[in-house]
């Protein structure tokens, strides 16, 4: 998990801006929002949270996309993230996700970025045609 010269990370649920989290409170103090971006892979509504997958076909998951504010402090910053996402997890513990190293469209460049996969089973969940957590949970309020 490992990657010293990436210092951007890529946010699809909670982390978002639109969700107004108070961890997004946390992402504004050690990141800077750079726009917003997408990754190939497939959106799913787990009920409580969505689950981003990895996928090899044309479809993408819509987020943010940001940048540490200070690169000194990025291997702190991201490490509260991982116990937020349930990465580092105790040994009676089940690892939600994990962060891996992306690509990420953006402006019609492509950049690398951390993001976190959904680590568990995703079998007989709805998937999220847009590959958008806002916009799905805005249709569904209509």
């Amino acid at each position: 998990m490992t990657n010293s010269s990436v210092f951007q990370l890529f946010v699809y649920g909670s982390l978002r801006s639109g969700f107004h989290s108070p961890v997004y409170e946390y992402i504004s103090r050690f990141f800077k929002f750079i726009g917003e971006a997408k990754v190939q892979g497939k959106l799913v509504d787990m009920g409580s949270y969505p689950a981003g997958i990895p996928s090899s076909d044309e479809s993408y998951i819509i987020g943010e996309l940001y940048q540490a504010k200070n690169e000194h402090e990025f291997s702190w910053a991201i490490g509260q993230l991982d116990d937020y996402e349930g990465v580092a997890v105790e040994a009676d513990e089940v690892q939600l996700y994990r962060r891996e190293v992306t690509s990420v469209i953006f402006n019609n460049q492509v950049s690398n970025a951390w993001i976190y996969w959904y680590n568990g089973d995703v079998a007989g969940k709805k998937e999220i045609p847009s590959g958008d957590m806002l916009d799905y949970l805005n249709s569904k309020k209509s």
